[in-house]
């Protein structure tokens, strides 16, 4: 017959491996859901701009990690539903409660595991998602200007490049405008100078 402490041992023991394996799969779950997101919203800055899958693994590698602190608090929630759901359906809960153990000595396992995801997140919240923010937000701005015509809608005015407005009438490739008007706001304030054009070219060049 096991001893109490071994019975309470055993039962932390069960509580931590019906946790850890419904965190980590939620946790994935939650931060490609949340990427999903954030792809759908730059997915116009990205398509068509030939990236290689290095640049865009690097793109999805810094996102992810800014959205970790976002994903953390959901994963710890849903995978504690799922672990006590479980054992209340296998009526492993009243097993334990029928050994004489409280439900509050029965959360403790999970009450420290998710005091050091705390920590954890913290210290990553300080390290390492400042970082991964100005890297993602850095490279949206590259991918952003290697093809900025990309950005350009046709009939509409598009001011991403400072001290200009230019709108395009018809967008022939990636990089052939008709119909081009651009109001330069460098030379002179306002809208006293306007360029006029049947066609254009639009690229980057010299970085």
């Amino acid at each position: 017959m096991l001893k109490p402490l071994s019975q309470v041992r055993k039962i932390d023991s069960l509580l931590i491996k019906s946790f850890i394996g419904p965190f980590l799969v939620t946790f994935f779950v939650v931060v490609f859901i949340l990427l999903l997101q954030f792809m759908l919203k730059y997915f116009d800055d990205i398509l068509g701009k030939d990236l290689s899958f290095s640049v865009l693994f690097e793109f999805l590698f810094y996102f992810s990690i800014r959205i970790t602190p976002d994903a953390l608090p959901l994963a710890v929630l849903l995978s504690s539903i799922m672990t006590f759901g479980s054992l209340g359906e296998n009526n492993e809960l009243v097993a334990i409660k029928s050994a004489g153990i409280s439900l509050i000595r029965t959360l403790i396992p999970l009450f420290i595991i998710s005091l050091l995801i705390t920590f954890f997140a913290f210290y990553s919240n300080n390290n390492f998602v400042p970082k991964a923010n100005l890297k993602a937000l850095s490279l949206l701005y590259d991918i952003k200007r290697k093809k900025p015509s990309m950005d350009l809608k046709e009939g509409q005015f598009y001011s991403g490049i400072p001290g200009y407005t230019i709108k395009a009438n018809e967008k022939i490739t990636d990089k052939l405008l008709k119909g081009v008007m651009i109001y330069d706001h460098v030379t002179y304030r306002g809208n006293n100078r306007v360029i006029l054009s049947d066609s254009a070219y639009m690229y980057s060049i010299m970085n």
